[in-house]
């Protein structure tokens, strides 16, 4: 049971002391010593300076300081050389009047007051020493080529250790390969040398860092011989026999010059380096390789140097140790070597060093010290810099291994407390006191503090506060409603409230509250959660042309609140000073741009809480400079091979290089396309014509243009040669009946390949043992051959020759002598009607020895002779209609139906048409006939009137007779029911008797064939109306009591007006409102209350016109204005008639308009005959 009661006792002081770790103890309140700043265990100094030992610490009070060297007390006031810094112990030795080496010294530093004594590190004093190579002669080493060979480098021992490189005399380092290479020591490895190796300047150099001082070693001779340069070398001095009868050296498989044997060991510390090399000689040179046998390698923290010679793994851990193998491989073999590594460590921290440990009186707590190492590390523990077991007693301490517990606490027990931890390869030294103090709280963090936070980002509000015992923290915002302690808040154990996304509603103040058994203390934040700052147009790459202007945008958006700073890069670095780069708020614009404006430019939008920044490349284009440093190479007959050097391309790739070429010889001062290459290629082959002056220039292209051309080359020129082609286009034509016109394309002069260019022309006649005919042609193009027979086929050869010789054999063309007019006819020529509008003719074939010529068709002349129903000749027009090519039949299209038509036929060649074949007729059938030439309305009646028509014109026949239709129509436009009425064919005018009066009617007549009605003619008329009623009509119109009932109406329409108006001005209503709106009629709109106007009416019907029909602009029909309708009509009007007694009227599609001012009056006089002629319409 007491046991259990101490283990609880330890997890509880473990607890405590867990929330003790974050303490910092303000400097105002009393405290034990602490060490801030010391210099390092190892502490290498500059031998040319003075030496500074730093031991900077802090307490309350103020600690004084003192040292021991080499383990005693250092008396620094006997050392006139050493003075203490003051209210530091920070030691200055001055070197001007001592010896360095007196001071290479182990020193300790302690800081002590009346609450404890801190101790530091044990400081190691060393100067850095860079010594002289020692002098020697270094005789020149002579190697046979192909052997291995490694050049010592041994540089003189530092502090710390030199850095080696290998150099020449120009102070530039020697090439490294896979061949050659430096190993860790320095020394340099040939796998394999070669006579290249030699010189006489392998130079090794060590830099020592801390004097910043290079030695260098004496230049080191290879030579490098081959087996013939040492036998002529001393064959003299052997009697003429080799020196070495063997060959040189052979190939060989891989052997390692280091490290030596199959296997070798190392040893590296935790937390180092770990580098493992292996160098192998042999030929070829061998590749190597590596592994980790017992499992992978590191990938993140190991690299290969010196073309994987070298393998480094950084920061070790014991995860490291284990067996790694590398392999040397060539052609001929391979070999192995395998390195047992053994990782070892020096003490190192688990969880860090002990903290201070702040307590208040009766309070538990302890201090651990728990570190780790290989081999395992001894812990032991002072006092006060007194080991801890020659230290007074204390009853509430109590040392386990690597932790002190107290409990119980009182004043007066503070102490510094050194823990220390080493093994065979280091330690650690560590202090940390123990504060046993009684004080109320107190918050460090400044009052009032303002926190500026982006939207969307970690908040923390701190409040680093201080008490013993230790306070507690609590948070509480704006109203102090509840704690913060859950979501979305984070109290850490400093006290810090973390708010992992801030938005905009946790803005506003916040409180910490601290306290403790010995008080309250309270202190007020204030947070504002800020919008970001965002580039919401980025700037676009740009290509632009050198010269042009570019513009990069940049538009930002921030919060309002934060001043933003715009900025621009380029390249990383400040804009160049330029008027030429104009800064916008929200842009960049480069006028003028140049080459050196190319690069990356970056707009960064800045605030005093965040930025944004994005990137664009500008690339400068240009059309390439010209190519240069034209050389002709591999001179031939009729070929040579051309290079250049390319211009530069100014950002935008060569796509290609065309060729030029001058012929200085024949036509100075062109130049011509000779080739093209792509843009890779600077190098082209060219094939040459002989006999010719060639002068090359080049130029490149790109995406913007092509360059300027190179400067010529100097002139290449060809020797002549026979003619390596003959002209083409060679053509024979007559151009009179009796001679033969040869003629061809003649030889440019860069085909003519020599002077003395002539032609060879042949012919002969296309018969069997016909004798070619030659003649010379120089100058000319074409050659005519007289007295040909007509139309005789010919074989033709033109044939370049020059001075040179003749061109090769050349191809036989074709051709014809001279063409004459055919001297026969189609015969069998015959019609055959195949419509009343169509027929085809057909005849037979000329014989070809007739045509005397090249057939090109046929023609057929055709004619009307006159109508079959007329036969009246009429006016006679020659038709022709050709058929191209060896037709012997055609169509004849658009004839004349029931007509007599005549017609021949000829043939024709490129001389011209033979004669016509004897003149034959046809008859076309008849068709249907055309409408009637005209049709009138005479003798209107009440109930009856007659109509009278004009035969058609074109009649295409005997007309059977006439077609009259007809049908009513009603003032809605609507066609009433057709009666249907056969006519004779004699017949040219009818009466219709049993109208109705006052009707309008529609006709329709037509003509008939014997194939069938041809179009119609329409008319349109109205029946009369009744005397009587027309007669009333009139008296109505014109009686007294009619005109009186208009003034009346007009009277009463202006004194509504007045009333209108003056209630208006009173604001008053319309006084007859109410029985305007008893009305209720749909189609009736009041009268308006705003604007005491009468309300429009409304017809509702939409009057469309009859299909045919026209409404001329004057409102009257004339006759002939329509082969449809002679007469157009319209609604409500009177009748009037013309001479004729034809009817004229108005005929509209929409009822008439209303003026407004007249609300649904009619524009015409209300008359009620009116009214009657609308009811009678159908009656």
């Amino acid at each position: 049971m007491m046991e259990r009661r101490r283990m609880d006792a330890a997890l509880l002081v473990l607890f405590l002391g867990h929330f003790a770790t974050a303490l910092e103890v303000p400097l105002d309140l009393p405290q034990p010593p602490t060490i801030t700043h010391q210099s390092p265990k190892d502490y290498i100094i500059d031998p040319r300076e003075n030496i500074i030992i730093h031991c900077e610490a802090k307490g309350k009070p103020h600690p004084s300081f003192s040292w021991t060297r080499n383990g005693t007390h250092f008396d620094i006031d006997q050392d006139p050389n050493v003075t203490m810094r003051p209210h530091s112990g920070t030691l200055v030795v001055d070197i001007s009047r001592a010896k360095v080496e007196n001071y290479e010294c182990v020193y300790q530093c302690t800081a002590r007051n009346k609450h404890g004594t801190a101790v530091s590190n044990n400081i190691v004093v060393q100067q850095s020493r860079s010594p002289l190579w020692s002098k020697e002669k270094i005789k020149p080493i002579v190697v046979r080529e192909g052997v291995s060979l490694v050049l010592p480098c041994r540089p003189p021992a530092g502090l710390p250790p030199p850095i080696i490189f290998w150099m020449d005399n120009y102070f530039q380092r020697l090439p490294q390969s896979s061949r050659v290479s430096q190993s860790l020591n320095g020394d340099l490895y040939f796998s394999n040398v070669l006579q290249e190796d030699s010189r006489n300047d392998y130079i090794c150099y060590a830099r020592f860092p801390y004097t910043q001082t290079i030695q260098q070693k004496q230049p080191i001779t290879v030579k490098v011989l081959s087996m013939d340069a040492i036998n002529d070398t001393v064959a003299a001095f052997y009697n003429d026999t080799d020196l070495f009868s063997e060959d040189p050296a052979d190939e060989r498989k891989p052997n390692f010059l280091i490290p030596s044997g199959p296997s070798s060991s190392k040893i590296v510390l935790r937390g180092q380096v770990l580098e493992m090399e292996c160098i192998a000689e042999g030929l070829p040179t061998p590749e190597i390789s590596w592994t980790k046998v017992s499992g992978d390698l590191p990938a993140k923290r190991t690299s290969f140097l010196h073309y994987d010679r070298t393998l480094r793994i950084v920061n070790v851990s014991e995860s490291d140790a284990g067996d790694y193998r590398c392999t040397a491989r060539n052609m001929l073999g391979s070999v192995h070597h395998t390195i047992h590594v053994t990782v070892k460590a020096a003490p190192y921290w688990i969880r860090g060093p002990p903290s201070n440990l702040v307590l208040a009186p009766g309070e538990n707590g302890s201090l651990t010290c728990r570190a780790s190492g290989t081999p395992k590390p001894s812990i032991t523990w002072a006092m006060n810099g007194i080991p801890i077991e020659n230290s007074p007693k204390d009853l509430s301490r109590k040392v386990e291994d690597d932790t002190i517990i107290f409990t119980d606490v009182q004043t007066g027990s503070s102490a510094v407390y050194q823990c220390n931890v080493s093994n065979d390869y280091g330690y650690l030294l560590s202090n940390a006191f123990v504060n046993v103090l009684s004080e109320p709280p107190r918050v460090l963090t400044q009052a009032n503090k303002v926190y500026q936070i982006i939207r969307s980002h970690q908040a923390l509000l701190d409040c680093a506060s201080f008490g013993s015992p230790i306070p507690k923290i609590t948070w509480f915002k704006d109203s102090r409603s509840s704690t913060l302690d859950g979501e979305p808040y984070i109290l850490h154990d400093n006290g810090t409230l973390e708010i992992p996304i801030a938005q905009a509603h946790n803005s506003g103040k916040y409180t910490c509250v601290a306290r403790n058994t010995l008080g309250i203390y309270e202190n007020h934040v204030y947070l504002e959660v800020k919008e970001p700052t965002r580039i919401l147009k980025q700037p676009d790459h740009k290509v632009v042309l050198r010269g042009r202007s570019v513009v990069f945008e940049c538009t930002v958006k921030h919060d309002p609140s934060l001043i933003p700073t715009m900025t621009w890069l380029k390249d990383d670095g400040e804009l160049p000073d330029d008027e030429r780069l104009i800064v916008d708020s929200d842009s960049l614009t480069i006028t003028d741009v140049t080459e050196n404006d190319a690069g990356e430019y970056t707009c960064i939008m800045n605030t005093t809480l965040d930025h944004d920044s994005a990137r664009a490349v500008l690339t400068v284009v240009e059309r390439p400079d010209p190519p240069t440093d034209l050389e002709l190479t591999d001179h031939k007959k009729r070929s040579v091979q051309l290079t250049w050097t390319p211009g530069d391309e100014h950002n935008s790739p060569i796509q290609k290089f065309l060729i030029q070429y001058e012929d200085s010889l024949h036509h100075r001062g062109h130049w011509h396309n000779l080739t093209e290459v792509p843009g890779t290629k600077t190098t082209a082959h060219l094939k040459l014509s002989p006999y010719v002056h060639y002068t090359f220039r080049v130029l490149a292209l790109n995406a913007v243009n092509f360059s300027r051309p190179s400067f010529p080359s100097r002139v290449f020129k060809t020797e002549p040669a026979a003619p390596d082609e003959n002209p083409t286009g060679v053509q024979g034509f007559g151009t009179e009946h009796d001679n033969l016109v040869i003629s061809w394309k003649p030889l440019s002069g860069l085909q003519s390949n020599g002077p003395g260019l002539h032609y060879k022309v042949m012919w002969r006649q296309k018969t069997a043992n016909s004798e070619w005919n030659t003649v010379t042609v120089a100058n000319n193009s074409k050659f005519v051959v007289s007295g040909t027979p007509t139309f005789v086929p010919y074989e033709l050869k033109v044939q370049a020759v020059n001075d040179y010789g003749e061109g090769p054999e050349p191809a036989i063309a074709h051709g014809h002598s001279g063409e004459d007019l055919p001297v026969a006819a189609p015969e069998n020529v015959q019609a055959m009607v195949l419509n009343s509008t169509l027929a085809e003719v057909h005849w037979d074939p000329v014989p070809s020895k007739l045509i005397r010529g090249h057939l090109k068709g046929f023609k057929v002349y055709y004619w009307r002779e006159h109508s079959l129903h007329n036969h009246n000749p009429h006016h006679v027009e020659n038709k022709i209609l050709t058929f191209s090519g060896n037709h012997s039949h055609g169509m004849l299209p658009g004839l004349h139906p029931f007509s007599l038509y005549s017609f021949n036929v000829r043939v024709f060649n490129g001389k011209g048409e033979g004669p016509h074949s004897p003149t034959q007729q046809f008859e076309t059938p008849e068709g249907v006939p055309g409408a009637p030439t005209s049709l009138q309305v005479t003798n209107f009646n009440l109930d009856s009137l007659t109509l009278e028509w004009s035969p058609p014109h074109v009649r295409n026949g005997r007309i059977t007779g006439y077609t009259l239709k007809y049908q009513p129509v009603n003032n809605s436009y609507e066609l009433g029911p057709v009666e249907e009425l056969a006519l004779a064919a004699n017949e040219t005018s009818v009466t219709l008797s049993n109208l109705k009066y006052s009707t309008r009617y529609k006709f329709y007549l037509n003509a008939k064939t014997v194939r069938g009605a041809g179009p119609a003619i329409s008319q349109e008329a109205v029946t009369i109306m009744d005397e009587a009623v027309a007669s009333r009509q009139v008296d109505i119109a014109t009686q007294g009591w009619f005109i009186g009932l208009m003034c009346a109406i007009a009277l009463l329409i202006l004194i509504l007006l007045i009333i209108c108006f003056i209630q208006r001005n009173k604001g008053g209503k319309y006084p007859v409102k109410e029985k305007e709106d008893a009305h209720t009629d749909p189609e009736f709109q009041p009268m308006k209350d705003d604007d005491c106007t009468f309300g429009e009416y409304s017809d509702n019907e939409d009057h469309k016109p009859l299909k045919g029909s026209r409404t001329p602009s004057n409102g009257t029909v004339k006759r002939g204005d329509s082969d449809d309708s002679l007469v157009d009509y319209g609604e409500g009007g009177d009748g009037q008639f013309n001479e004729d007694g034809s009817f004229i009227g108005q005929y509209s599609g929409k009822s008439v308009s209303r003026d407004t001012a007249e609300g649904h009056e009619s524009s015409e006089a209300p008359s009620p005959i009116n009214a009657m002629n609308s009811l009678n319409s159908f009656v």
